[in-house]
């Protein structure tokens, strides 16, 4: 042949594709990754199925590790001795494994990081839990396949009969890709596994009552439960693990006692890390530092200095070392020979099927051999019921072949039966010998008949894998290692944020930020204002509201839905910035805007929640009275909180419990007050009943809610700036449904009314006008008015011919000084008498008072 007819022309661009894609696969299947039914690598599978073969097991003696590696290498696994013994060690290692597989004797290590001895030193052997990996391997329950070169047959998986990959987890870095697994505990995953067989609907929240969390063969303490929800529900997550560690009093010192620590951190590094930060003073209160474990356990002894706080140290060791790691779940398995990341449900469902296939597979060759035994007992009972015959047939056939000819021509007998007949001792001929064949042949019959049942009957064989996997757990499950901490939390954003006052600003297009409170500086009454906000020509501030940063605050809009966000959550911006659009942080639909908010710190409380209420008012002077309970949980996409009709809108959310009064007033100055109690309850979706009689043009402006022992007073503002404080006591209380009695004498010089307020001489009333401009006023310098008084000017709009947006009382801070004394002349204050209109009676409008019915809308 010719040199240039041996040089084949290839595109170096296709080859190298195409080789790395083969290399990749190669290292994903037949190296890195597991197999989802037994949880194992090739190396790991080959090490314990060549175990198996060399007679290494748990009911013989210990053999060198150096003989198991050459048999596994030699046959099985041509990769290299270090890579075979590296992992018979991991599998002997117990603070590598939850469960160990393989039983060894000699020195493999520790969990301060020393390098196990030479093999040649090492004994190793398999361990009972081990060989249920391999029960009934030589059932014909799996596949098998050539070796390397094709001399002998290996299996392709292993029939386990533990959830292997589930209670030992696994690691492994393949090439684009790699698989971190967690082990959990025995006696767990099997009730789990057991629950899923019984109900294969169950979802992975119910599955995640008997599987709590991983269990870590080195215990500590799972730190937050967000994660492991996350890794159960999706296949990743990231938990975090604590060490154990117990604080011991001494007459003059404290003790941190370590006793367990996180998953696969070296115990020497991280004191010598302890040590090292000590010396760099990066920690203080440490006076010395001892590892007194021994073959009883761990215990590292951190001794403080007599000065020192044991938990403030302890803390900062949990944030400076590996006191505190994070275990990243990454669960991908090889599945029909691809890979693919498992969450909880699946992983077990995977086991499930294997075990179901591998318990099929067993039937059928155990129902074979039966069948097989049966069918030659049926001869040689055929044979002893006409020995006579049988013996002189034999007797006069010229060879073995001739005699077998005759009785299967005789007796009508197949091959096997005679040549079974041929090779019967003369022992069996005695009575005892003949009656216990023809009890082991009914005894067969029996076996078939269950056999048959298995397989032609679902639940049979459902019922035989749980009694299986029940019969493991008792043998081996264990109790869990690792603690979890519920209560704690991966990352509390509460923690980073002080709980400040704060001041929530939303534009009439919507724009809202936080700013604090300490940035409005206070001003004298009539003052002209300062710059509160940088909007655009066309937009204004419209609401104002106070709140402090750990607030849960629930949005509520026009249209009746209502959104939720923490305080911390929204955009923090200077006095004068514009703020962040609201359509960018709550999903609300196109055309609706947010009109009321709730601020509350139970929410999560039940006692809370269920003692309190949200009141609701429109502005065709609906009012409803809804459980705050039904509001603790609000989705991202929001949550129906009232019906609103289409020519109304929502003015107002108040919360209170069911012993305080409310008030609401309309534009045209007039109040109505009633007893919250003369509400009822209702249901989250639903109308309401009529609270105030409004006609025409006229509108509710305003609601508030006051307590019965309480010392504020009503606070009305109108267009022009014009207001007054009034006592609770001059508003009488009526029945709902009126039109109310006056609460301000409108005129066009006040214009109408556009504020209604619950205030004291504690708290300062911020007004901010239709062009931005605010001016905060402490409510100490306006007295206490009668009820149909025209009040005095608030703020000076003439200069401006502006006229009022929207107004807010929040607390006032005594170290803050008035720094404009510009004042203007009170405009006219004597109370103007009245006769009390007759009020109408409490007549329920036509509403929808229908209970709520879809909690999710």
């Amino acid at each position: 042949m010719l040199e240039e007819d041996r040089i084949l022309k290839i595109d170096i661009e296709n080859e190298m594709k195409s080789a790395y894609i083969d290399y990749s696969m190669s290292v994903i299947v037949s190296r890195a990754l597991p197999d989802v039914r037994d949880g194992l690598k090739p190396v790991q599978r080959r090490v314990l199925f060549g175990m198996n073969e060399m007679g290494n097991t748990s009911d013989h003696p210990h053999k060198k590790s150096a003989n198991c590696v050459g048999e596994v290498m030699g046959k099985y696994h041509p990769h290299g001795d270090s890579s075979i013994y590296g992992t018979v060690v991991r599998m002997a290692q117990p603070w590598a494994l939850r469960y160990t597989l393989v039983d060894g004797h000699g020195n493999f290590g520790s969990v301060d990081g020393d390098g196990p001895a030479a093999m040649r030193y090492t004994e190793v052997r398999l361990e009972h839990i081990g060989e249920e990996m391999l029960s009934d391997i030589d059932s014909d329950t799996v596949d098998f396949q050539p070796n390397y070169d094709n001399s002998r047959q290996e299996p392709v998986v292993l029939p386990t009969r533990i959830p292997n990959l589930l209670v030992n987890g696994t690691s492994g870095i393949a090439v684009g890709m790699a698989t971190n697994m967690p082990p959990h505990n025995l006696t767990e995953s099997i009730n789990a596994t057991v629950a899923l067989i019984d109900n294969p609907e169950l979802t992975i929240s119910e599955l995640m009552k008997y599987i709590k969390a991983p269990d870590f063969p080195t215990g500590g303490t799972i730190y937050g439960y967000n994660g492991v929800k996350e890794a159960f529900e999706t296949g990743r997550g990231r938990i975090v693990i604590r060490a154990k560690a117990e604080i011991e009093a001494h007459s003059n010192h404290e003790d941190i006692i370590v006793t367990e620590i996180p998953y696969n951190v070296n115990k020497a590094e991280l004191i010598k890390y302890i040590a090292d930060l000590v010396n760099e003073k990066k920690i203080d209160g440490i006076a010395d530092l001892n590892d007194e474990s021994d073959y009883k356990g761990m215990r590292i002894v951190i001794r403080l200095k007599s000065d020192a706080n044991a938990n403030v140290v302890l803390n900062k060791l949990y944030k400076l070392t590996q006191m505190q790691s994070s275990f990243s779940v990454n669960n991908v398995a090889i599945v029909n020979g691809r890979p693919r990341t498992l969450n909880l449900k699946e992983l077990l469902q995977a086991f499930i099927d294997h075990r179901h296939e591998v318990v099929t597979r067993r039937t059928r060759f155990e129902l074979r051999k039966a069948e097989e035994r049966a069918h030659i007992l049926q001869g040689l009972i055929i044979a002893e019921q006409n020995i006579d015959e049988v013996i002189q047939i034999i007797k006069n056939a010229d060879s073995v072949e001739d005699a077998r000819a005759q009785l299967s021509a005789h007796f009508d007998l197949t091959e096997p039966q005679t040549l079974a007949i041929v090779e019967m001792k003369l022992r069996s001929l005695a009575k005892l010998e003949q009656d216990k064949l023809r009890q082991q042949y009914a005894d067969l019959e029996r076996l078939i008949e269950h056999l048959n049942l298995i397989l032609s009957d679902e639940h049979e064989c459902r019922e035989l894998i749980k009694s299986e996997l029940l019969e493991i757990r008792d043998k081996y499950g264990d109790a869990r290692k690792t603690d979890i901490d519920y209560t704690a939390g991966d990352f509390n954003a509460e923690d980073f944020y002080a709980d400040d006052d704060m001041i929530i600003t939303i534009s009439h297009l919507g724009y809202i930020k936080r700013t604090p409170l300490s940035e409005f500086r206070a001003q004298a009454r009539g003052g002209v204002g300062s710059r509160g906000s940088n909007t655009r020509d066309e937009d204004f501030i419209e609401h104002i509201y106070p709140a402090s940063m750990h607030n849960t605050m629930l949005f509520f809009t026009d249209r009746g839905l209502v959104y939720k966000m923490k305080v911390y959550e929204l955009p923090e911006g200077a006095k004068n910035s514009k703020g962040r659009a609201l359509q960018n942080l709550l999903d609300i639909e196109p055309g609706d805007k947010v009109r009321a908010y709730i601020a509350c710190k139970q929410l999560d409380d039940p006692e809370f929640t269920g003692s309190h209420f949200l009141v609701f008012a429109t502005r065709k002077g609906v009012v409803k009275k809804t459980s705050l309970t039904e509001y603790a949980r609000v989705m991202s996409k929001g949550k129906k909180a009232i019906i609103i009709r289409e020519d109304d809108s929502l003015i107002g959310v108040e919360l209170t419990d069911n012993d305080s009064t409310i008030l609401l007033a309309a534009k045209e100055g007039k109040a109505i007050r009633f007893a919250t109690s003369s509400l009822r309850a209702m249901g989250r979706v639903s109308t309401g009943v009529r609270g105030m009689k409004v006609e025409g043009t006229n509108e509710v402006i305003g609601m508030i809610t006051m307590e019965p022992d309480s010392t504020n007073t009503v606070m009305v503002i109108s267009e022009n700036g014009y207001g007054k404080r009034t006592a609770l006591d001059a508003y009488t209380p009526h029945n709902r449904g009126g039109k109310g009695m006056k609460t301000i004498n409108v005129t066009d010089k006040t214009g109408p009314l556009v504020g209604f307020l619950s205030v004291n001489d504690d708290n300062d009333l911020i007004i901010i006008n239709q062009s931005g401009i605010t001016i905060r006023i402490h409510m100490s310098d306006l007295r206490v008015m009668g009820r149909a008084t025209q009040g005095v000017r608030l703020i000076n709009l003439e200069k401006r011919n502006d006229t009022i947006a929207s107004v807010c009382c929040v607390d006032s801070d005594p170290e803050e000084t008035v720094d404009n004394d510009i004042l203007v002349a009170e405009a006219e204050q004597e109370e103007i008498e009245f006769s009390p209109e007759t009020e109408e009676p409490d007549d329920d409008i036509n509403l929808d008072d229908t209970e709520d019915t879809d909690s999710d809308e």
